[in-house]
């Protein structure tokens, strides 16, 4: 791309971004919206004729960014749109199978060391969230994130000891100990 084209898109670098606020209603959106058109300018220099504007055809990948930020945000209103439906719908498992399924493992629980035992009663039974359990533990979320990984994995590996087909069919007929 030449110099002189490079100089005078970023010369119009307010008038673009006036361009774009007024498409989108917002500067930080309008700011991102410009910055990747610029990157994306520069991928596609080669296609910027020797006779043509620099301006008009950078307004031409302007409106196509304008395009595809409203097409991306329909599909992401349309994902959240299906989230929430999916949400609303949502079962809770049966009282008896939770019964059942919790007895198993809350005898299998006190088989684990106190710190994993605790962060599965408190963050998978209890529904409680990793934060709230690693501020009421005083360790960092990180922390608590990795206790919860390697405390799922000791139950799991119990588990499968202990209910031996039930844990690794996941039959819900259990009569472990």
């Amino acid at each position: 791309m030449p110099a002189e084209a490079i100089a005078s898109l970023i010369n119009q670098r307010k008038q673009f971004l006036r361009f774009v606020e007024g498409r989108v209603g917002s500067r930080a959106i309008a700011e991102d919206i410009i910055q990747a058109a610029y990157v994306r300018a520069m991928e596609k220099a080669n296609t910027l004729q020797k006779d043509e504007s620099a301006i008009a055809w950078f307004y031409r990948i302007l409106r196509n960014a304008v395009i595809d930020h409203y097409r991306h945000r329909a599909a992401e209103d349309h994902a959240l749109e299906q989230w929430a439906n999916d949400l609303i719908t949502e079962t809770q498992p049966d009282a008896t199978i939770r019964n059942i399924v919790c007895e198993c493992i809350d005898s299998v629980l006190s088989t684990l060391t106190p710190s994993y035992s605790e962060i599965i009663r408190e963050v998978d039974l209890a529904e409680n969230s990793i934060d709230s359990f690693a501020r009421k533990a005083g360790i960092t979320p990180g922390n608590a994130s990795v206790r919860a990984h390697r405390a799922r994995q000791a139950l799991k590996k119990r588990l499968i000891q202990t209910c031996r087909t039930c844990a690794m069919h996941g039959c819900i007929d259990c009569t472990c100990p």
